[in-house]
């Protein structure tokens, strides 16, 4: 039985972008992820060992936005993929938005946002 777990608008402030004033005072990013895998064992089991457990992944965003700083929203998404894809390796696919709030555009725009999805 597959199936998909989601983290849905986890929200933190980070430091990340081109320009030196989005890495001076930073700003708010909302990250979502998605798992799909087989929930079967989980399904009958009843045993977070037998799915992902979403509080990790959790930290797994909040490291990635809140300690480090990148220029490209696309690189905290990617390593985001990938830590997550390492962390739980019987997934079969892992799929990562992130959403820059108030981007410097020139204007006014509510978000930019990249989603990245791995098909080991």
């Amino acid at each position: 039985m597959h199936g998909t777990v989601r983290l849905i608008n986890a929200v933190f402030y980070g430091h990340h972008g081109v320009m030196e004033e989005e890495n001076r005072l930073g700003g708010r990013y909302e990250v979502d992820v998605e798992a799909d895998l087989d929930l079967a064992d989980a399904v009958a089991s009843d045993d977070l060992h037998d799915t992902i457990n979403y509080e990790a992944i959790y930290d797994i965003v909040k490291a990635q936005v809140t300690q480090h700083e990148y220029a490209l929203i696309e690189r905290l998404a990617g390593l985001i993929v990938q830590e997550v894809a390492a962390a739980y390796p019987a997934l079969n696919a892992v799929e990562v938005t992130v959403r820059k709030i108030g981007p410097p555009v020139g204007g006014l725009a509510d978000r930019a946002e990249v989603t990245l999805r791995h098909e080991p």
